[in-house]
């Protein structure tokens, strides 16, 4: 379990599955400077304890940086190969676009083309929203669409990609 002399690791996994958690000892392993990029935004008091939690999860020896739309400014911002860069999670980063209109065909281009070109080492994890039920309105299936499309870019582009289930990694490409 480490992660590869170049690109990117994308780590899919359900709800509480325990990717965060997986992706950080990944990180953990590279010995680089840790910075972690938040795309999730305190909307209520249940997502502020959230952040909270996972931000006393971590523990010391990260930089932390909340960066819900410009995700892509915020890499190309950090990308030095002396740096591992965790990115938690893609499906709020998804949420926080179509919230607020964005190009999302533009987005996750460019998120695709710089994780093929990063010289910073990058973990990115999502939720894996496309096993269930078809959700019954047009923005739930919006949302998982949007999602399934950009976890095929990222798996594309990037080196390795995880499936995490009950805590227990599969490794499904590198």
């Amino acid at each position: 379990m480490t992660i590869a002399p170049s690109g990117a690791v994308l780590v899919l996994g359900g709800a509480r599955s325990g990717k965060s958690a997986f992706a950080e000892r990944l990180v953990a392993k590279t010995g680089l400077v840790r910075h972690y990029v938040a795309t999730g935004r305190a909307w209520d008091d249940e997502m502020r304890d959230r952040i909270a939690r996972h931000r006393a999860d971590r523990g010391e020896g990260w930089t932390t940086h909340e960066e819900p739309l410009a995700l892509v400014e915020r890499l190309e911002a950090l990308d030095d190969p002396r740096n591992v860069v965790l990115v938690d999670c893609l499906t709020l980063w998804v949420t926080n676009l179509m919230l607020e209109e964005r190009p999302m065909a533009e987005a996750f281009s460019r998120l695709a083309a710089h994780i093929g070109t990063a010289r910073a080492k990058i973990v990115l994890v999502s939720n894996e929203v496309g096993l269930g039920i078809v959700p019954e309105n047009r923005m739930a299936r919006a949302f998982r669409d949007h999602a399934g499309r950009l976890h095929q870019m990222a798996a594309a582009a990037a080196s390795d990609v995880y499936f995490v289930a009950a805590g227990l990694p599969l490794r499904m490409k590198g």
